[in-house]
């Protein structure tokens, strides 16, 4: 953990929030536990590193935020706030006490039918949900699933893709090209990998 960039976090964030710890890495981004004083309230801090900001992973993040914080359904964690300010950007989350999906069956192992069944009509409303305002997740996995009081919240729209603004354009206004395969490849489709 660089304690430099918690510290450098928390001037950033100021009073409003106050930064705990850092938790496991995202792909391209720094994840922090903080507590938004306001409301006395958990939250996740989901950082762009500085050694990471380049132009094309700042408009990658931009998107992110911008993609997530439109798709507000109850099955999708929703964006709180965003910023970017002191050359750090980032966007707020609730904090979901769960367990990842992944986690939950390494420690307890096979779903339950009905439960499995009810788990992936939750993800499959929140997909339909977004797929509906153009937005393709691209990194369907059971790490960016989270139980929630036993309902699945899905996360990290990291490298979804809005699909109109996906192809419009030029291919070198695009933020992916043709070629280049994002998303995890256990989980990636054949004709994609």
């Amino acid at each position: 953990m660089s304690t430099a960039l918690q510290d450098r976090l928390q001037t950033t964030l100021g009073n409003a929030y106050l930064v705990e710890r850092e938790l496991s890495p995202g792909g391209m981004s720094r994840l922090f536990l903080a507590t938004e004083r306001a409301l006395d309230r958990k939250v996740v801090v989901k950082l762009l590193p500085p050694e990471l900001a380049t132009e094309h992973s700042a408009q990658r993040f931009q998107r992110e935020m911008l993609v997530t914080a439109r798709l507000q359904h109850a099955h999708i964690l929703p964006v709180l706030t965003a910023g970017a300010r002191d050359g750090l950007m980032f966007y707020v989350t609730p904090f979901v006490a769960g367990d990842s999906l992944r986690n939950r069956i390494a420690t307890m192992g096979a779903l339950a039918m009905d439960e499995a069944i009810r788990l992936l009509r939750e993800v499959a409303e929140a997909l339909a949900f977004a797929h509906a305002r153009d937005v393709v997740h691209r990194d369907l996995k059971p790490d960016n699933i989270f139980l929630q009081h036993g309902h699945a919240i899905l996360a990290d729209f990291g490298i979804a893709r809005a699909v109109e603004q996906a192809t419009r354009g030029t291919p070198t206004d695009r933020l992916t090209r043709t070629g280049l395969g994002l998303g995890t490849p256990g989980y990636m489709s054949p004709e994609q990998l």
